[in-house]
């Protein structure tokens, strides 16, 4: 059972959308309604299946574990495993989709397709987490891009043709490169297997390209190839352009998914390809990075505040956030990996819960204008409370995984350079002035206008919703040992590793003494 566990968790919802597509049929009303609860159903099985891995799952093993390996096509391999890197991006993606499901419960437009939608992009997202080969990897990897361009494309806002071929156009060039390298990886190392290219030593010998001096040679090119992916799936300033229309485009659903989960898969990529197969290339560019990350917290902060838009505001907040992450994964030292990855799942929980709050009102008002509203808390108290917590998390609080997480990385980021570090702590400042300006104009002050007197409060639906979400931020933040644990080894395993292979060679690299 264990050797095809993280198959079937993974081809659960690609299942079920296969029997909505093949069986649904009846009158529209009765698919509509069958369509919902074949997909709940479908994602809270995944879910529940996934619990097994976790229960079942060796942290002191910094190794893949739960590894199922068969012959493919054209002599290409199937492999599938977890480690502690992995494993909680996979349960925090079965976590998040069956309350994504729920969100969705008041679509009425091409039910059955969004449905099957969403089962798919599950079933891809969940692939590349587990994925342990190159190319399938890859597949995974690029054909997550097609049901999220059909979500925004279809069922998004009025500007929702530009911004689903933005968002795909960015995302797709991005991979091209990173499929160039893919193919040298394979023609020097002769696999595509994962474990064995991240103990593989691939070329870093400084040669001279269209007279330019390539520090740390082919790495340092691999690396960047790579980089063009992840940085724009992050995204990281000044690839960051798409995320906000996607986000102001997509329905609910579909920005909760974007936050949430998707956002994370360059993060990951960072951790499970740049630093252990590429490490002096790393290294070379970790300068560069740590700045293109402050900017993107101050940056991306000072955007936010001037925003007019709920959901452009809250997608600022995404980039400003993740600048953090790739801040902590390239102080490449314990605390920062730990934090980036605890920032990353706190962000998902977070993050998709202020998407969920601005849907909440977008399905009463059908607005999603910063002054359209105002007073809500004389008509909505539950929705008040809700919307303070997450707003309070996400600027940090301590008691919420919020502050756990950026408090992590910039302990990390401090033992490499504390200019980057005292940049970047600006961030928690400018992160309370737009969340707090945000929450005051929305839901404080007096009932004013007339359209918000009859508003309604939160239905028992929506709490069901906040309500698991509300329970990881405040356990994670008051005991965050519960991720640090489980992460703690494999991350241990990656940084000596990566400290090792930089010692064996210290004339490649400008920054190898920080580390």
């Amino acid at each position: 059972m264990n050797d095809s566990l993280l198959s079937l968790i993974t081809f659960i919802p690609a299942l079920a959308a296969a029997i909505l597509a093949i069986f649904l049929r009846g009158d529209e009303a009765a698919a509509n309604r069958n369509a919902k609860w074949v997909a709940l159903v479908a994602t809270s099985i995944t879910f529940l299946v996934s619990l097994f891995v976790l229960f079942g799952f060796d942290p002191s093993n910094t190794g893949f574990q739960f590894v199922q390996e068969s012959d493919w096509l054209l002599g290409l391999k199937y492999k599938m495993g977890v480690d502690g890197i992995s494993v909680l991006f996979v349960m925090l993606t079965t976590f998040m989709m069956p309350l994504v499901i729920l969100a969705s419960w008041n679509v009425e437009s091409r039910v059955k397709e969004y449905m099957i939608a969403f089962l798919l992009l599950e079933t891809l997202m969940l692939g590349v987490f587990m994925a342990l080969d190159l190319v399938l990897f890859y597949l995974f990897f690029e054909a997550g891009l097609i049901p999220m361009f059909l979500i925004i494309g279809i069922w998004g806002g009025k500007e929702r043709i530009y911004a689903s071929f933005k968002f795909f156009l960015y995302t797709f060039l991005g991979s091209v490169l990173m499929l160039v390298a893919m193919v040298a990886m394979f023609s020097e190392a002769g696999t595509t297997d994962i474990p064995t290219l991240m103990t593989h030593e691939f070329a870093s010998e400084t040669f001279k390209l269209l007279g330019f001096t390539v520090v740390g040679g082919m790495q340092t090119l691999m690396f960047l190839a790579f980089f063009a992916s992840f940085a724009v799936k992050m995204p990281m300033w000044p690839v960051h352009t798409w995320l906000p229309d996607a986000h102001v485009q997509a329905p609910t659903a579909g920005s909760v998914v974007l936050a949430a989960i998707l956002l994370k898969m360059g993060g990951y990529g960072f951790l499970r390809f740049s630093l252990p197969m590429f490490p002096i290339g790393s290294d070379v560019l970790t300068p560069l990075i740590l700045w293109m990350s402050v900017i993107a917290i101050v940056y991306t902060s000072l955007v936010a505040m001037v925003q007019a838009d709920m959901k452009k505001l809250i997608a600022y907040s995404s980039v400003a956030h993740m600048g953090y992450v790739t801040m902590g994964i390239f102080a490449a030292n314990q605390q920062g990996i730990d934090g980036a990855i605890f920032q990353m799942l706190s962000h998902g929980f977070i993050s998709g819960a202020l998407f969920l709050c601005v849907g909440v009102i977008y399905d009463r008002m059908h607005t999603r204008e910063i002054d359209a509203y105002g007073g809500l808390v004389n008509r909505m108290p539950a929705y008040a409370l809700i919307f303070m917590f997450f707003t309070m998390a996400n600027v940090g609080l301590p008691g919420t995984s919020g502050f756990v997480g950026e408090f992590l990385t910039l302990v990390g980021i401090f033992q490499v350079n504390t200019w980057v570090a005292l940049v970047a702590t600006s961030g928690v400042i400018l992160s309370a002035a737009y969340a707090l300006w945000l929450y005051r104009r929305v839901v404080l002050g007096d009932l004013i206008k007339e359209s918000l007197k009859t508003i309604n409060d939160m239905t028992s639906r929506e709490k069901w919703i906040f309500a698991p979400l509300v329970a990881m931020t405040l356990i994670l933040g008051v005991y965050p040992a519960l991720v640090l644990d489980i992460i703690g080894p494999s991350v241990e395993h990656l940084v000596s590793n990566y400290e090792t292979a930089l010692a064996h060679a210290p004339e490649v690299s400008s920054t190898t003494a920080s580390h």
